[in-house]
């Protein structure tokens, strides 16, 4: 395969909608979504794939029904109690971004006991966004930034401010796909995603499998990735 990205990240849309026209509940449509992230994973390691984001509850998903949101903290916590032995034997290492002082405290504590006891892996990196906002996390990345005296806010860079950021010790994604068949980014790493290659398919993300992820790598691979540069050979 040619060109592939070392970063990236998946807003995984249309579970619910999957659920729906075939008749299911939407909770079932959620549980077959948490089963492609395993999928997923192993299709990403195996093409070299380094880190993988996926963005699994947006801060503004708090305002569905609650009996979804209960059932979505409930699968959350068991996808990463039942993930956790795989990830140890893949020598995964795990983050979650997000503010997750809203969270369940049951889910909170599993967050952080996978977080720790992978922080020593660098094989590969798994990333799940949960209460995330991409205006929330500025807004409280400014905040910590202010209370450093030792910042000079005049001579601010961007390697500066990133810092503060939930993805700090990550690099920024080269690549963001998005199933379902909307094209918006939806509040998801809009400061990262700043020179990301955008991938947007029609198809529900409990039906997204390794074609699918290919054909995606496979189109990020033919794209001129110029970062703002002029390319010599075509000087745009």
């Amino acid at each position: 395969m040619s060109r592939i990205p070392v970063h990236v990240a998946f807003i995984m849309d249309g579970n619910g909608r999957w659920a729906q026209v075939r008749g299911l509940p939407r909770h079932e449509g959620h549980r077959r979504g948490a089963a492609v992230v395993k999928k997923i994973l192993r299709i990403a390691e195996k093409n070299g794939i380094k880190y993988a984001t996926f963005f699994a509850f947006s801060s503004e998903n708090f305002s569905r029904p609650e009996s979804e949101v209960s059932f979505l903290m409930n699968l959350f916590e068991r996808f990463l109690k039942k993930y956790s032995k795989t990830l140890w034997e893949k020598e995964v290492r795990f983050r979650a971004i997000g503010n997750l002082s809203q969270l369940p405290i049951n889910l909170q504590f599993a967050i952080e006991k996978l977080i720790q006891s992978t922080t020593c892996f660098d094989k590969f990196h798994l990333t799940i966004a949960l209460n995330y906002g991409a205006r929330s996390e500025v807004i409280h990345a400014i905040g910590n930034l202010l209370k450093n005296e030792n910042v000079s806010v005049e001579n601010l860079t961007w390697e500066d401010f990133k810092q503060y950021l939930y993805t700090k010790d990550l690099p920024d994604p080269d690549l963001i796909i998005r199933t379902s068949g909307e094209q918006r980014l939806s509040n998801f790493l809009l400061l990262q995603s700043a020179y990301a290659e955008l991938y947007f398919t029609k198809t529900y993300w409990p039906d997204f499998n390794e074609k699918e992820f290919l054909l995606a790598i496979e189109d990020y691979g033919t794209r001129e990735r110029r970062m703002g540069k002029i390319n010599d050979k075509t000087n745009d």
